[in-house]
């Protein structure tokens, strides 16, 4: 698991960076620290989840399993609210279809990762 949480985090920040380095080229620098700001959300919510993932690995129930995936995908979302709020709050200089093209590309990126790396697996 430690692995496929690697790999997916890689891959988030390569999309984050693709994005950040488009918006700098287009928009210019507040364009791209939008872009790392709203792909930095997306990657840090996916670290928070994975910590609670790996905090209670131990249980093997299919219950606790998904409830461990449910709670994981709360603290997900909250992570990712909480730091695009302080976003808004702290960033004046907010380009913000730039923030949503990074968190998009980050979050396209941790589900893609997880599917393409799960497949790989099962072959």
């Amino acid at each position: 698991m430690d692995a496929v949480l690697s790999q997916m985090i890689k891959r988030q920040v390569v999309a984050t960076a693709l994005v950040a380095l488009v918006a700098y080229l287009l928009i210019g620098l507040h364009g791209a620290l939008s872009a790392l700001a709203g792909g930095g959300a997306a990657i840090l919510g996916s670290l928070a989840a994975a910590k609670k993932l790996q905090s209670s690995a131990a249980k093997n129930t299919a219950g606790s399993a998904l409830a461990n995936l449910l709670v994981a995908e709360v603290i997900k979302i909250a992570v990712i609210a909480i730091a695009l709020l302080l976003v808004f709050t702290l960033y004046r200089n907010l380009i913000p279809l730039a923030l949503i093209f990074g968190l998009g590309s980050a979050a396209i990126m941790s589900g893609a990762a997880i599917f393409t790396l799960n497949e790989k697996n099962n072959l």
